[in-house]
């Protein structure tokens, strides 16, 4: 999970993603998104500020919040990503604002409303459910203003890796890409990510790869050359450093679960 064009352009866009142990980098994206902690603990950064979640504790990261999580020891989570285009009145309200806080609590039964969600949900069910939560994080929510200037570069950084990840996207191609000084590039990306842009790309290669070896039945030699590894050897060295296994070893424990 990382910069994700796609949400929000598409306006009755929902995904529900369910499992254990979330990891993933600083990111952006144009949809509202929903971290639930249902077991276990995690640490969630949203705008640069760390929350502890669990126990069904949520944080609401807002449209264009940069944000991460971090599991250290054990996680059940669920996410919920939506388009702002789905709850307009909620949008409206808070465009050009986010909160001060971005914790609150979900019950259990929205969480289990969050879980079924499925092709077989009605528009009207979706919007009903999504207001709802909405609904009842403004009821104690207090707002500020949205400044994202700090974040227009990051926009085009994240994007830049996302068009070109399957070639080459080093520092270097970027700065000459977007025409901005390549010593700063590397300063501002970490200052605002917690991480160098070199292994941004890596991991945003690696999450593309966990992917494709979950979703297809290509080889495994053709995902590293397809997610811009140059050679398996680097491909699985990688891999395993960020995910902590081998990639057949990962697509074998996901084919399992």
């Amino acid at each position: 999970m990382f910069y994700q064009k796609g949400h929000s352009i598409i306006a009755n866009e929902v995904t529900v993603e369910k499992g254990i142990n979330l990891n993933f980098s600083a990111h952006i994206h144009n949809s509202f998104e929903i971290i639930i902690a249902t077991s276990g603990k995690m640490e969630a950064t949203v705008a640069g500020k760390k929350y502890i979640i669990s126990g069904n504790e949520c944080v609401f990261v807002f449209p264009n919040q940069l944000h991460e999580i971090k599991t250290e020891i054990h996680s059940e989570y669920v996410v919920l990503i939506f388009s702002p285009q789905l709850v307009m009145t909620y949008t409206k309200k808070v465009e050009n604002y986010v909160p001060k806080s971005n914790k609150f609590y979900l019950d259990c039964l929205d969480i289990d409303k969050i879980r079924g969600l499925d092709n077989n949900t009605t528009i009207f069910e979706i919007k009903g459910l999504l207001y709802s939560i909405c609904g009842s994080f403004d009821k104690n929510a207090s707002y500020i203003e949205f400044k994202d200037d700090k974040h227009k570069l990051l926009f085009k950084i994240f994007n830049f890796v996302a068009e070109n990840y399957k070639e080459n996207c080093s520092l270097y191609e970027l700065a000459n890409e977007i025409d901005y000084n390549y010593s700063y590039l590397s300063q501002h990306f970490s200052k605002f990510t917690g991480i160098s842009y070199t292994e941004y790309v890596n991991r945003f290669r690696i999450d593309e790869a966990c992917r494709l070896l979950t979703q297809t039945n290509c080889t495994v030699l053709d995902i590293a050359h397809e997610c811009g590894f140059d050679c398996l050897r680097s491909f699985n060295r990688s891999f395993k450093s960020i995910i902590g296994s081998s990639p057949s070893e990962y697509r074998q424990q996901k084919a399992a679960n």
